[in-house]
């Protein structure tokens, strides 16, 4: 890695940490995926993992909702999982031959985030009732308003963000 990638990874890891406190009073509703997310995809799958993995070393850890070491380890690598996918679909997907194809391109990433918060909201949730010592089933059923506002959300910010941020960052990775 050189010092360019170094340095976006950790402003990258800044601003989800940073977004993620800003919008504390809103359940569910983060940033924090997304830029995950773009960061594997404009930096590669390793990049975009390492974002996810230093985003929740440092806000697992202050978390104002308190510390559980195994949610705060299920965080940290279902968080990896956004930055992975980013890096595969960004080594697939050329942007710039969608130009004309952006609501397509809209729908597809806003599908994406919405099946990778599926997946990550079904692994915390499943360790979070694992470490209280509650029913899988049950924590699944009493999250599901919640969980689902994060995977609509999510799908939101996806579809109307992603074309746009990886646009940008892509200028800023070229020079």
């Amino acid at each position: 890695m050189n010092v360019q990638k170094i340095s976006l990874i950790a402003i990258l890891v800044s601003l989800s940490v940073a977004t993620n406190y800003a919008l504390i009073g809103v359940p569910h509703v983060k940033i924090m995926d997304f830029i995950v997310f773009i960061g594997g995809f404009c930096l590669g799958p390793l990049a975009g993992a390492s974002i996810g993995i230093f985003t929740w070393a440092v806000y697992g850890t202050m978390n104002p909702y308190g510390f559980i070491p195994q949610i705060w380890l299920a965080t940290m690598f279902s968080e990896a999982i956004y930055g992975l996918a980013g890096g595969l679909l960004g080594t697939k997907l050329v942007v710039g031959s969608f130009d004309d194809q952006r609501f397509r391109l809209g729908v597809f990433l806003g599908t994406t985030g919405f099946i990778l918060t599926l997946i990550y909201d079904l692994i915390t949730t499943a360790v979070f009732a694992l470490a209280i010592e509650k029913p899988i089933i049950a924590a699944v059923a009493f999250g599901a308003p919640l969980t689902v506002s994060h995977e609509l959300s999510n799908a939101v910010i996806f579809a109307v963000g992603s074309f746009p941020v990886i646009e940008a960052i892509g200028k800023i990775v070229k020079r």
